[in-house]
C-alpha cells in the first residue's frame, strides 16, 4: 500500500552568486508537499533556526563522559496549516493563501507553499563545520498527522557575519616578540631570534610579511622555519578541546655558525581558508604564526604569533595603515587589496562593514 505522503521538501531561492546571506536579508522559499491521496493535517509549518554546537566524549578510567553545549541565536516558525487547539509563541506566524487560511483537508497532488524569512538583525557568527561542533543556520519543514510520525525534511543556508572587524585597532597593530636559547648536549653556544609582523589582520591570499633578526652563535648551521596553523577551539561543561590543522610550512636558508643574519620573508595566505571565529561562546577558529629555528640534537626556539583572518568579500578592500614602528626591521606598509575573480566591470555599492569583536591571547 502506498504511503499517503510521497514527499515533503523545502527549498529556498539564493541571494547572490556566493549563495551567502547574512544579517538583515530576506530569505524566501517555499515547501512542496506532495500526496498521493487526500489526508487531513493536524500541522505543516516550516521553522528557521540558528544554532551553535558542541559534542563530544571523553573517557576517564572506566567511565565515559559526554561534553555537549549548545548555544541558541534565534528559531522562527511560520504555519501554513495549524491545529485550532494548539498554543502558539511569539515566534510564530500563521500563513495564509491570498488572505484565506490553508485548509486542513489537502487534496491529492503537488501542493506548494511559499514563505519568507528575515534573518535577525543581530550579533551572530558565521556558518561553521569542526570536528566536535558546528554553527548552523537552517530550514526546517514539519508535517504532523494525527497518529502518524511526522515528515520532516531541512537544508542549511551559508550565513556570513557581517561584523566590521577592521574597526579592531588590533588588527593594525604590529606585532614583535624574540627568544634566546642556550644550546645543551651535543651543540655549544647560544641562538637568538627577533621577529616582527606589521600587523595582525590578513585578508586570504594576502602576503603576510615575517621580518627577523637572527643571531647564530652555535656550533652548528641552523635553518629559520614558518608554520601558518588552524587552531580550532570548543567549549562544554568547563572542559576545552582543540584540534589543530597545519596549513602551510616553508623553510629558510641555513644560517651558518657565529652569523647575524637580517632578512624579511613573504608568506602567502591560501585563498581557501575560512574566516576567523571570535563572536562564538563555545566555538573558536583561531589562526597562528609559528616561526622556529631548526637546530640539530636540540629542542627547536619557536616564536607564535596571533593571526585575525578577515572574510574578503565581506570587508572594505582598502585599509588604513598604522604609522610606522621604531625597532628592528618594521617600515610603513601598505594597504592589501584582496584578490577578487575576474570580471566585467560595473557600478556597485560598497559591501556591508564586517563588525568588531575582541581577540583571544595567543595559546
Amino acid at each position: 500500500m502506498p504511503n499517503t505522503v510521497r514527499s515533503l521538501k523545502v527549498t529556498y531561492n539564493p541571494v547572490n552568486e556566493k549563495n551567502t546571506f547574512t544579517s538583515g536579508d530576506s530569505v524566501s522559499g517555499e515547501v512542496t508537499l506532495d500526496l498521493a491521496k487526500e489526508c487531513a493535517v493536524d500541522a505543516l509549518l516550516v521553522k528557521f533556526k540558528g544554532k551553535a554546537d558542541v559534542l563530544w566524549s571523553e573517557r576517564h578510567g572506566q567511565t565515559t563522559v559526554i561534553y555537549h553545549s549548545k548555544d541558541k541565536y534565534f528559531s522562527i516558525k511560520h504555519f501554513f496549516i495549524q491545529n485550532k487547539n494548539q498554543k502558539g509563541d511569539d515566534n510564530q506566524t500563521l500563513l495564509t493563501n491570498h488572505g484565506d487560511t490553508y485548509n486542513r483537508v489537502v487534496t491529492a497532488g503537488c501542493h506548494v507553499y511559499p514563505f519568507t524569512f528575515q534573518i535577525p538583525f543581530q550579533t551572530m557568527p558565521s556558518s561553521f563545520q569542526g570536528s566536535v561542533g558546528k554553527i548552523v543556520y537552517m530550514l526546517e519543514a514539519k508535517l504532523s498527522r494525527s497518529m502518524r510520525i511526522p515528515t520532516k525534511d531541512s537544508t542549511k543556508i551559508n550565513f556570513v557575519s557581517n561584523e566590521d572587524m577592521t574597526s579592531d585597532p588590533k588588527l593594525m597593530t604590529p606585532q614583535h616578540e624574540s627568544k634566546d636559547k642556550k644550546m645543551k648536549v651535543f651543540n655549544s653556544g647560544t641562538v637568538a631570534m627577533d621577529v616582527d609582523l606589521e600587523k595582525t589582520g590578513f585578508f586570504p591570499g594576502e602576503g603576510l610579511k615575517v621580518m627577523a633578526s637572527i643571531q647564530n652563535d652555535s656550533s652548528r648551521n641552523i635553518k629559520p622555519k614558518y608554520c601558518v596553523y588552524r587552531k580550532h577551539s570548543f567549549f562544554a561543561k568547563g572542559r576545552r578541546r582543540i584540534c589543530t590543522k597545519d596549513l602551510l610550512k616553508e623553510v629558510g636558508e641555513p644560517i651558518p655558525p657565529s652569523a647575524h643574519e637580517k632578512f624579511t620573508r613573504v608568506i602567502s595566505i591560501p585563498l581557501d581558508v575560512e574566516p576567523s571565529i571570535l563572536n562564538c561562546s563555545i566555538i573558536k577558529a583561531e589562526y597562528r604564526l609559528r616561526v622556529y629555528l631548526d637546530v640539530k640534537y636540540a629542542s627547536d626556539p619557536e616564536i607564535k604569533f596571533s593571526l585575525v583572518i578577515l572574510p574578503a568579500p565581506q570587508v572594505p578592500a582598502v585599509l588604513a595603515p598604522p604609522p610606522a614602528a621604531s625597532g628592528f626591521g618594521l617600515e610603513p606598509f601598505g594597504s592589501f587589496v584582496p584578490p577578487q575573480p575576474a570580471a566585467a566591470p560595473m557600478p556597485m555599492d560598497p559591501p556591508p562593514p564586517y563588525g568588531a569583536y575582541g581577540m583571544n591571547p595567543p595559546q
